[in-house]
């Protein structure tokens, strides 16, 4: 099949999860031969990461009417100079812009890619706008389905994580950076200092737990303000900065991972949750919440174990069941590891394949 042209809008200035997996997608299709190029922000963060990797990136401001209208006018005109084939936007804002400027120009697939768990309002950005929709996980799928998106119009691709940057990762011995014994337990979690990533949920689970395991210890990479201050005070508050550990934002992860012994994150909701997959990767056995995409993260019992949201009680009992056990935790993490590194779901080549396959598919049932 002859490669395609494809443009990704993103209306979002900071660099998160989302603006990672949009990155992760350019740098994929432009290894199978696409023409991938952006529309961004002046002061968004993607587009200097974009821009540093040698992608091509408009800029445009996304906000208010008047640059609506200037943006529409301005991407319409990139769409039919370039011969464009697909629009794929991300955001609601950057949605109802780039597509309708696709709509102008002609373009023959416009894609939204919806990257949140939260329930949908308006269907104007996914059935209206877009001809067709990418999620994350098959939880967002059926959300959409149940709200009127047509099963046939909606496909799942999956966060992706490359096993080759955790393996060539530089080796890091995080317990003598800490002050620690060779034989510590590492539970560790990496996520952004916002509440709604539960980390007080998990320290309060692992509290009762640091009295019965002299050698377990609670690790927290992640940066964020207020939160990071916040949880400064909880753990100095409770006496336990001995056993709770926050190491702030890392860039490093691929080398922290290996130093664990477990990986817990008790989010409150993700639309997917690609921590968890990197973890796993990592040959780590995970603990979670029973929310949104994350069970679809793991194999539930064997690579993973749940407990539902805000059970401090279910939530201590996973934990525990994998402190006290070394060997379920390699069986654990060799079985997550199996998971996470299979092309089916989260590797470079399971994304790219899922995701080429749908602009062909889309293009082709368009062009009937």
């Amino acid at each position: 099949m002859r490669p395609l042209r494809i443009l990704h809008s993103e209306a979002a200035t900071s660099f998160g999860g989302q603006e990672n997996y949009i990155l992760r997608v350019m740098r994929i299709l432009r290894e199978r031969g696409h023409h991938v190029e952006a529309a961004c922000q002046p002061h968004a963060q993607l587009a200097a990461r974009l821009r540093d990797e040698g992608f091509v990136v408009h800029t445009l401001y996304m906000d208010g009417p008047r640059n609506y209208l200037r943006g529409v006018r301005q991407l319409r005109r990139v769409l039919r100079q370039g011969g464009f084939d697909v629009v794929n936007s991300h955001s609601r804002r950057d949605a109802l812009l780039a597509g309708m400027a696709g709509r102008l120009a002609g373009t023959p697939l416009i894609v939204r890619t919806r990257h949140l768990a939260k329930k949908v309002g308006s269907l104007l950005s996914y059935t209206i706008v877009p001809k067709r929709v990418i999620t994350p996980s098959e939880y967002v799928r059926e959300h959409l389905i149940q709200r009127g998106v047509k099963p046939e119009s909606v496909q799942v691709v999956y966060p992706c994580v490359d096993p080759a940057l955790l393996d060539s990762a530089p080796a890091l011995d995080l317990r003598a950076e800490l002050g620690l014994p060779p034989h510590a337990l590492l539970v560790g979690c990496v996520a952004v200092l916002r509440r709604e990533k539960g980390h007080r949920e998990l320290i309060a689970a692992m509290q009762p737990l640091f009295a019965a395991h002299p050698d377990l210890h609670l690790v927290l990479a992640g940066g964020g303000s207020p939160g990071f201050e916040e949880l400064q005070a909880l753990v100095a508050g409770q006496g336990l900065q001995e056993r709770v550990h926050l190491l702030g934002a890392r860039s490093d992860v691929p080398s922290l991972l290996p130093n664990l012994d477990i990986f817990a994150l008790a989010t409150h909701m993700e639309a997917s949750g690609t921590a968890f997959v990197e973890a796993g990767s990592a040959g780590l056995p995970v603990v979670g919440t029973r929310v949104g995409g994350v069970p679809e993260m793991m194999l539930e019992g064997r690579s993973g174990l749940l407990a539902p949201l805000h059970d401090i009680e279910a939530l201590r009992a996973a934990l525990h069941e994998l402190i006290r056990d070394p060997e379920r935790r390699r069986a654990m993490g060799a079985a997550g590891r199996e998971f996470c590194r299979s092309d089916d779901r989260f590797t470079p080549k399971a994304m790219g394949d899922r995701l080429e396959g749908a602009y062909y598919r889309w293009l082709k049932e368009l062009q009937k």
